[in-house]
């Protein structure tokens, strides 16, 4: 069990950290709220500790060193490792789903950039679709169909927060619009990185992710249906929320470089009042065909490492569980130790 003072630090985090998820996560039952926001404060940690520093390498691999504890049941002294911790032996977590999430920072500690949609999905599928799974195996659901379903709506998620933070990100000399699509628009990465300005080719590219996360997100709605009846509501209103970003987006014809779009607190509430209304109109529909499509492919691997079982014919490949191990590789080769430093000591400090 998650310690109360513990519990309470994480919700905290959450609150002032990701005021979507906390507004969401009103609507599940607290057994599945509290682990709800260890996992999530243990995502945000792991978000914060990259970008919220200049020293992203060392970062990566505190976090790394810090994920290995939690699963040898010896987490660091700190209330959101403490939490994070009893959720993976409550839950039996795969260890999987948070080196999925580990592998994503790592890509953004080495400034990967993508040259696909297919890249762009492989990352999202990392930093969002694995929260989902790890979202679905504390609601007790291990169902292979209902975990791409969470798939499909963690990359969808993720698909909005690139759209709507092109030009936050472009300042910050981030790229995660396909490379691809600006090279055959005749658009230089760097050059749009030194002076990023909402152009037509920019704003068309927004537009075409948007429309793209809107497909997933109707794709993911018969995996909500799946969860525990009183699970619904909160994940139908993450769902509505992330995607009302989009709309805002295109309320501003697709300019989300000189703009950064944003719902309203009204806005929230209405999405949380539909979403109740939504969970009980799921429990008398047919169960919809599309439940039964197979996960993206850059999104299998976490779909086999959480189901429960898979069909003896399965078809979505032989999953790529530990490719994380060969990206703190990469990370840790790069990393030159300084003379006099703690770091090339062994001893690392706590970020």
């Amino acid at each position: 069990m998650i310690d109360p003072a513990d519990l309470a630090h994480c919700e905290a985090s959450i609150r002032t950290g990701s005021y979507s998820f906390h507004a969401a996560s009103k609507l599940l039952p607290d057994r599945v709220r509290n682990p709800a926001l260890a996992l999530y404060a243990f995502c945000r940690l792991t978000d914060d500790a990259v970008d919220l520093t200049t020293e992203k390498t060392a970062a990566v691999l505190m976090l790394g060193e810090r994920l290995d504890l939690i699963y040898r049941g010896q987490p660091r002294n700190a209330p959101t490792d403490r939490a994070f911790a009893a959720v993976v032996e409550q839950f039996e977590m795969p260890r999987t789903l948070p080196e999925a999430l580990l592998e994503g920072m790592a890509w953004d500690a080495m400034g990967k950039r993508y040259a696909t949609l297919s890249e762009v999905y492989a990352y999202s599928a990392r930093v969002a679709a694995a929260v989902g799974a790890m979202m679905t195996v504390l609601m007790g659901v291990r169902c292979p169909h209902t975990l791409a379903r969470a798939c499909d709506l963690g990359v969808a998620m993720q698909l909005s927060n690139i759209a709507r933070d092109v030009g936050e990100d472009a300042r910050e000399g981030r790229v995660y619009l396909p490379t691809d699509w600006m090279a055959e628009a005749g658009l230089d990465v760097d050059a749009f990185l030194s002076d990023p300005r909402p152009t037509r080719q920019i704003r068309r590219f927004v537009k075409a992710l948007i429309a793209d996360a809107n497909r997933l997100y109707f794709r993911a709605e018969p995996g909500i249906a799946e969860l525990p009846l009183d699970c619904r509501p909160g994940i139908f209103a993450a769902r509505h929320i992330y995607a009302a970003i989009g709309r805002e987006v295109a309320r501003v014809h697709h300019d989300s470089v000189t703009r950064r779009a944003y719902t309203t607190k009204a806005q929230k509430i209405g999405w949380l009042a539909y979403s109740t209304l939504q969970a009980g109109v799921a429990t008398v529909m047919p169960r919809s065909a599309v439940l039964y499509g197979k996960p993206l492919p850059e999104c299998a691997y976490l779909v086999e490492a959480a189901a429960e079982r898979l069909p003896s014919d399965n078809p979505w490949g032989e999953g790529r569980a530990g490719e994380v191990v060969a990206a703190l590789a990469q990370l840790k080769a790069r990393q030159a130790p300084l003379p006099g430093d703690a770091l090339a000591g062994g001893e690392r400090r706590a970020i």
